[in-house]
């Protein structure tokens, strides 16, 4: 079953939601919640799995209210507003249910959520006592689909205002999202921020020449720069395997 909330301060559209909800056996609703303050509530009181959460909302926004969550539930936001639909995927939300939400819509974004979760319960599960081995990939949201990416086919990421782009030897994959955000999420010993606008796959560096790394890509030797802040870090990895 996957736990979930609505916060929402139009009674209608709550009802809409729990309609749906009720078609969907996998759902089971907790609670409706008016306002972010309840909502608050709910999630210190329940274990929730995800959260259908409106944007134009009294007091605190949507948006707002999910920036003060440090371990936020998966979030569909639904809003009447279609210019919140970057800042809401910025926020990492699952999905944008534009209203009026048709039935259809709506279970699309359910289905996107069991596969979340379901990735997320497959990363954190262990069995007869022995720890399991790390993912070697990730799954990242780009043109309107989580697409997976191992982690040996990256090169570099690049930053490029609000989205980052995965460089890949022969393909490439934009998404909107921080680089910092993505870089909490790449595992440290395989990448390496050096620059505030790029991370590097260490196994794909080919040279250090002064201030710049080397890496192929195409075929052809790409330079990029280190940062002052992050050198020494890099140097520090570059140095345990120098001869």
């Amino acid at each position: 079953m996957i736990n979930v909330i609505i916060v929402d301060d139009e009674p209608l559209a709550q009802d809409v939601l729990e309609t749906y909800i009720q078609k969907i056996p996998e759902l089971n609703l907790i609670e409706k919640c008016s306002n972010a303050l309840e909502a608050n509530e709910a999630l210190k009181n329940h274990d929730i799995d995800l959260m259908f959460l409106d944007i134009q909302m009294p007091q605190l926004t949507g948006v707002d209210f999910l920036k003060t969550l440090s371990h936020p539930p998966l979030v569909i936001f639904t809003t009447a507003y279609p210019n919140y639909a970057i800042e809401g995927f910025e926020l990492n939300a699952l999905d944008y249910l534009l209203k009026p939400i048709s039935l259809e819509r709506f279970m699309k974004a359910v289905n996107k959520a069991e596969e979340q979760l379901e990735l997320q319960s497959k990363g954190g599960s262990s069995s007869g006592g022995e720890e399991e081995e790390e993912p070697n990939f990730i799954f990242v949201k780009a043109d309107k689909k989580l697409v997976k990416i191992n982690y040996a086919d990256i090169i570099y990421i690049e930053g490029l205002k609000d989205y980052v782009i995965i460089r890949m030897d022969n393909s490439r994959v934009i998404t909107l999202q921080t680089m910092k955000s993505l870089e909490e999420k790449l595992p440290q010993n395989i990448f390496k921020r050096i620059h505030r606008s790029y991370i590097v796959n260490v196994d794909k560096i080919e040279a250090v020449v002064g201030n710049m790394i080397e890496v192929i890509e195409k075929n052809q030797a790409k330079h990029l720069p280190i940062g002052k802040n992050y050198r020494d870090e890099l140097l520090e990895i570059i140095n345990k395997n120098r001869l």
